[in-house]
């Protein structure tokens, strides 16, 4: 029996780990590098290890600094969580060779679908439908994908549109599959451009249900929800009946999930992968099956000596309601998705029935640079899928989330979407959701009363003079704000009182943190937040992040035209241009790294780099100047 489990992982993943330990009186060690020492699930954790770093090579991917920790903290059982080293054959065998137990499959199924090209051979022996990748690629097999044979999450992915892009394509996703997995293999097949994601959950060679996770951003997962819409009787039995044949091929034990690209127009699909793992869309499968598949994957390596049973009976039913997962991310959707860090003033995801959410951050978080933009997973489960949809739309939008932007406003506009609504989804239809325009409204005019409000409360003299009293009427007081999505100046009159007017709105009431104004005879309350010059503004249905102008501007913040900035903190990987060098619109001029991700920065217009002041290797902080290109007159 197991009594002390480590978990080699970090933040929502380790957390949701633990809940299961909990419920079964099991014991838990957390492991965490120098930047994620103060989340949660170091704190929820019986016993914390440090793993002296900060990026994922020196902390969670080091073998023999997780097994020290693990020998450190006195546990006896390693669960890898998902991500990290969770499919690494090796790290599976060095858990056993210490002696641990190892809460995952044998290492030798590992090895078998860890390279995905390999697992394609071996599927198509087992008789599971497998997507061909052409020897000599020509114009007619466009488009085309090129991915990492290791590893997974979309890194390492391209879709190449031309042919003459193939080989820098190639190379491209060479590296970053080498950065992201060690390993930079990767092979090409055919893409399928409105082809659907659907996966199959087993646990051994019993299925436990399908998931379809088609909305997807640089082929990464963005909304995840079991049953999978819109799938014939006769599909989703022949899609069950290739995943058991699947996990038999490779005499499987334990929680693991087939995936197959599906396509609808020909209710054709064709395997992809097989995560040897826990999933990260876990929780759809579990709300509707009601399972613990954590509990069941203890279950598997406590009994794996005697041999296990799931409990499970083989099913090829949809279980019970619809559940809809969204991933939370701290990143920029009206920016390419470019994510976001920086510390997190208010995480506030309303807890209600039917809802689940496995977070990884809280109020205070820090969301470091070196590691994957997820903050939590929001889960809905409803008799219904627009029940579900429905649901968890409204509680993100009375989400509380301050510090990061984030793709809140994206994914309750996919899950307002008709299209999705009905059912209609696939790999393509994410870039055709248009994000809602960002509308402040009267957030502003609550900002600048709020802050008169709080300047009044901060008086420690003449506490009768009225709010926003200048001794000198020649104008008004303006409070003016600006952020990525709104600018522009708020006028506050002389004083306020309730029932007068400020900028057609008419004020009901207004204190520091509060402001009710009614306009058009609508009444709202308007909460508001203040972390320096950093004011966020919520109301029913919106969010505005506002930050007050400084009425000075020091000459020295101030940069030169042209000037390339870092969007976020990270490693320059790669220097396109020299000092001097004529570019064009558009050309690449370095590339960044950050957050598990590459971005490169480009040119903004033709011109001449006149500066270049990083290279390789070098550590930057967002909004430092990178290069500056002076445009051609």
């Amino acid at each position: 029996m197991i009594t002390r489990l480590m978990v080699a992982n970090r933040a929502e993943i380790a957390s949701r780990v633990f809940r299961t330990c909990r419920a079964l009186g099991i014991e838990t060690v957390a492991v965490h590098s120098d930047p994620d020492a103060g989340l949660p699930y170091v704190r929820e954790a019986d016993v914390a290890v440090r793993l002296p770093g900060s990026t994922p090579a020196e902390t969670y991917l080091d073998v023999e600094a997780v097994l020290a920790a693990a020998r450190a903290a006195g546990a006896d059982a390693v669960h890898p969580g998902y991500g990290f080293l969770s499919e690494n054959a090796a790290f599976a065998r060095a858990v056993i060779d210490a002696g641990l137990t190892w809460v995952g499959p044998a290492p030798e199924s590992i090895e078998q679908m860890g390279s995905k090209i390999a697992a394609k051979e071996l599927m198509r022996a087992a008789g599971v439908p497998v997507l061909e990748a052409p020897d000599a690629p020509t114009e007619s097999d466009l488009p085309l994908l090129v991915k990492a044979s290791a590893g997974g999450g979309g890194r390492g992915m391209r879709v190449v549109r031309r042919l003459e892009d193939l080989a820098g394509e190639i190379a491209a996703a060479e590296t970053e599959a080498a950065s992201a997995f060690g390993d930079g293999t990767v092979f090409v097949e055919p893409y399928v451009e409105r082809g659907r994601h659907v996966e199959v959950q087993v646990v051994g060679t019993t299925v436990v249900g399908d998931r379809d996770c088609s909305l997807q951003r640089r082929h990464q997962k963005v909304v995840e929800e079991a049953p999978a819409p819109g799938l014939s009787d006769e599909v989703r039995a022949a899609l069950h009946d290739a995943a058991r044949k699947a996990a038999e091929a490779i005499d499987y034990v334990g929680a693991g999930t087939v995936e197959f690209l599906y396509d609808p127009d020909t209710e054709r699909f064709f395997f992809l992968e097989m995560n040897t793992r826990l999933q990260v869309e876990h929780p759809v499968t579990e709300a509707v099956h009601g399972v613990d598949l954590v509990a069941l994957q203890i279950a598997a390596a406590e009994e794996s000596e005697r041999g296990f049973e799931t409990g499970l009976r083989p099913s090829s039913t949809t279980g019970v309601g619809h559940a809809i997962e969204v991933r939370l991310y701290a990143e920029d959707p009206r920016a390419d998705h470019q994510p976001q860090s920086g510390r997190l003033t208010a995480f506030d995801v309303p807890r209600e029935p039917g809802i689940r959410v496995d977070a990884g951050f809280e109020a205070g978080s820090e969301v470091s640079t070196f590691y994957d933009a997820m903050l939590a997973k929001v889960v809905a489960h409803a008799p219904t899928r627009r029940e579900a949809a429905r649901r968890l739309a409204g509680v993100l939008s009375r989400a509380r989330i301050h510090g990061v932007r984030t793709n809140r406003d994206q994914l309750v506009a996919i899950l307002r979407d008709e299209r999705f609504l009905a059912g209609d989804v696939s790999t393509a239809l994410l870039p055709e959701i248009a994000l809602p325009e960002p509308d402040p409204g009267l957030a502003p005019v609550a900002a600048a009363l709020a802050l008169a409000e709080r300047a009044r409360e901060a008086r420690t003299v003449q506490r009768g003079v009225p709010v926003a009293w200048r001794n000198v009427p020649s104008q008004p007081q303006v409070t003016s704000f600006e952020s990525g999505d709104v600018s522009g100046d708020v006028t506050c009159d002389v004083t306020w009182w309730p029932g007068c007017r400020v900028d057609g709105a008419e004020v009901v009431s207004a204190s520091a943190e509060r402001v009710v104004l009614e306009s058009g005879g609508v009444r709202t309350a308007y909460d508001v937040a203040v972390h320096g010059d950093a004011v966020d503004v919520d109301w029913p249905g919106g969010h505005a992040a506002l930050r007050r102008t400084p009425r000075f501007v020091d000459p020295a913040d101030a940069v030169a035209t042209g000037s390339l900035l870092a969007p976020m903190p990270g490693t320059v990987v790669a220097v396109s241009v020299a000092a001097g060098e004529a570019v064009e619109a558009g050309q690449a001029v370095l590339v960044l790294e950050a957050m598990k991700m590459q971005h490169t920065v480009r040119a903004p217009g033709p011109g001449t780099v006149t500066r270049l002041d990083v290279r390789p290797g070098a550590q930057v902080a967002a909004g430092e100047v990178l290069a500056v290109v002076e445009e051609d007159a």
